[in-house]
């Protein structure tokens, strides 16, 4: 019988270093529920206790092939965090529940489904969606990670949410805040969240367009077109590389764990 095959070590963030079972938050302890993802990156999983459920995340402490890379774990939960912090009291964005370590930081978990392509989600879904962006936005920040459906999570009582901000924009110094170079660059990252907002109400609710609209919506921007055609070679290279790598990772997204009849936070 042919053994099943085991990621590489090397492709999980944590490497060959076994994910906490219990973790202490705020002085309340939670248990290890359930494994979202393990990629290179972020080791993303469920834990509950007495004071209810929390999504932890690490960023990577693992080196990889003796090359140091647990600064990059630093970095990203110190960049989530803060990200976070400032947007965590909007009904689209889940409670920030703290720092684990210098390589993690936890937020509540919401109970829902990730969105998926033709989904009949409510009529209100898009328009708080994008009333919730739209804060964001006028804080000065990015979500900049609305490209796949699965990057937006439907509630159980069919309101949306966003809930990974590993890659949102957000100036990173104290000082330039707010000034030309940072709302230049986060104009252009918010042109992003607005375009692929529309492309996900495509792929979901069309129906909820006007003719006008609907033609609008399917007309790529220049630089869409542009990003198109330089990355997707990569694109591609890159998938084929790590489907020899990693096979047991075709067909589903890189890291994700699947579990039968299990939320995905």
């Amino acid at each position: 019988m042919q053994k099943p095959h085991r990621t590489p070590a090397w492709l999980k963030a944590l490497g060959k270093e076994p994910p906490p079972e219990g973790l202490e938050l705020g002085g309340a302890s939670y248990r290890l529920e359930r494994v979202f993802k393990h990629d290179f990156f972020a080791y993303t999983a469920l834990y509950s206790g007495p004071s209810g459920k929390v999504v932890l995340k690490i960023g990577r402490t693992a080196s990889f092939f003796g090359l140091p890379l647990a600064w990059i774990g630093r970095l990203t939960a110190w960049h989530e965090s803060s990200v976070l912090r400032e947007v965590d009291d909007l009904s689209i964005v889940p409670r920030f529940t703290g720092r684990y370590g210098k390589h993690g930081m936890s937020h509540a978990f919401v109970p829902g489904h990730p969105l998926a392509k033709g989904e009949r989600v409510p009529d209100d879904f898009f328009p708080r969606l994008a009333h919730g962006l739209a804060e964001i936005h006028r804080r000065g920040l990015a979500y900049v990670d609305l490209e796949k459906c699965e990057n937006v999570l439907v509630g159980e009582d069919g309101s949306p949410w966003l809930f990974d901000f590993q890659i949102a924009w957000r100036w990173p110094f104290r000082f330039g805040r707010g000034a030309f170079l940072d709302r230049w660059i986060a104009a252009r990252f918010q042109a992003g969240d607005r375009y692929h907002l529309t492309k996900l109400q495509l792929r979901t609710r069309p129906d909820l367009f006007t003719p006008e609209q609907l033609a609008a919506a399917r007309q790529k921007p220049f630089w869409v077109r542009l990003h198109n055609n330089l990355a997707r070679p990569l694109t591609l290279l890159r998938r084929s590389v790590l489907k020899r790598i990693d096979p047991a990772r075709k067909g589903e997204e890189r890291g994700r764990v699947r579990t039968p009849g299990a939320r995905v936070d």
